[in-house]
């Protein structure tokens, strides 16, 4: 659906409103299915494949032939996902800074994600976790958000951020951060509508931005799942970070006397691995050798508190339970009890007592299949275009009643 060139005025969310248009109001409220959007997408950064570069590899699939925009990009990260796609980065993708080091660029990417120009379209379709959702938005565009999380390191983990740099930058990264807080609510009043991972992001969204959301959950590749033969392995799969808490699934294990297996990397490694050289640390593996673990494991371990948490549906698409923190996205995606046994959040005692009611859970593991499948990514794109599309029919009716109201 392409809208014809309107003037601009401003509109109640600061943005571009279009005037004399010469506007088919009945195309515009056409059905969703009968609508082929011109779509544009962006992402923050895309330099691996973790949760929410693979939500937007099927974003991505979902648009095939939208151009992609995005700060930083290294092909090879993310497995030549988006080889062959129309792909735009920012000037700081010059320096070639990958994954270990982006994290230093971080006050330059408010202003990046403004050097990127996405073309004239019906709709931008960001994934943003921090910055996507400041994107430029063409005018007469349709901007729609799937938010991973409101930034982070600006908002509920500034703590975090402030503990990471030495005493004495933290008062000049505080500042920092602050700026940075005001310039992500300011971006998001610049959305047109958000689409939150989870009921947790749902919330904060709604707190830190004062925004109504939608929640989809995000997509997993539940078909690179099968069941197999478990063994007596406990599984972790994580970026190995000292705010996931993976030495509390480390300790549990080590407690009640059961082996454990660490799928991951991070700035934590060494120091785990030192810690609990009981413990088999694996490293990075490929998607074969992970779908192998999971299928073997005797359960799944997740420590952190995550906004959804894509490893505890892997697992459960493997047929296998699921022992978490009872925190954020698994209270919807694991069910307590019955797929998996829920532990108190970065308590060693709580996860050992989980670990050894193992075995008088009355575990199937055809039901943890069915439950993943909730979460299937065909299920995910259904919700996704259809969102998309209503929201887009919404505004341009809304918009379509405000010119003609306007006429003399």
């Amino acid at each position: 659906m392409r809208t014809r060139t309107r003037e601009i005025v401003s509109d109640r969310h600061g943005r571009a409103r279009r005037a004399k248009a010469r506007l088919d109001c009945r195309r515009v409220c056409a059905h969703e299915s009968q609508i082929e959007l011109d779509a544009t997408l962006a992402h923050d950064y895309l330099l691996v494949m973790r949760g929410a570069e693979r939500t937007f590899a099927a974003i991505a699939e979902t648009y095939p032939q939208g151009p992609i925009f995005t700060l930083l990009y290294d092909e090879e990260g993310t497995g030549r996902r988006f080889a062959g796609r129309s792909l735009h980065t920012s000037p700081l993708d010059r320096l070639g800074i990958g994954q270990r080091h982006f994290r230093r660029l971080l006050p330059l990417y408010p202003w990046a994600v403004g050097r990127l120009a996405p073309p004239a379209c019906d709709v931008i379709v960001s994934s943003s976790s921090a910055f996507a959702h400041g994107l430029r938005v063409p005018a007469g565009a349709v901007h729609v958000c799937y938010c991973h999380a409101p930034f982070r390191y600006a908002w509920n983990e500034q703590q975090r951020a402030l503990a990471e740099v030495p005493a004495l930058l933290r008062p000049l990264l505080r500042r920092q951060l602050q700026w940075m807080r005001s310039w992500d609510r300011a971006a998001s009043g610049r959305v047109d509508a958000y689409v939150a991972n989870s009921q947790l992001t749902q919330e904060r969204i709604k707190r830190f931005y004062g925004r109504d959301s939608t929640v989809i959950h995000p997509p997993v590749e539940t078909h690179r799942f099968s069941t197999g033969e478990p063994g007596e392995t406990l599984l972790l799969v994580s970026e190995l970070v000292a705010h996931k808490r993976i030495d509390v699934a480390l300790a549990a294990a080590k407690r009640v006397g059961v082996p454990i297996q660490i799928v991951g990397t991070g700035p934590a490694y060494a120091e785990l691995r030192e810690a609990y050289p009981q413990a088999s640390f694996l490293g990075r593996v490929d998607d074969d050798e992970l779908a192998g673990l999971y299928a073997t494991a005797r359960a799944v371990v997740v420590t952190a508190v995550e906004e959804f948490g894509i490893t505890a549906v892997e697992g459960q698409a493997a047929g296998r339970p699921v022992i978490a923190a009872g925190a954020g996205g698994v209270l919807e995606t694991v069910l307590d009890g019955e797929t998996g046994l829920f532990a108190r959040t970065g308590d060693v005692s709580s996860f050992a007592a989980a670990i050894t009611r193992l075995d008088t859970l009355d575990f199937d593991p055809g039901r943890a299949v069915a439950n993943a499948e909730r979460f299937s990514v065909a299920s995910f794109q259904q919700q996704l275009r259809r969102f998309v599309a209503d929201t887009v029919t919404r505004l341009r009716a809304a918009d379509a009643g405000a010119i003609l109201s306007e006429r003399p």
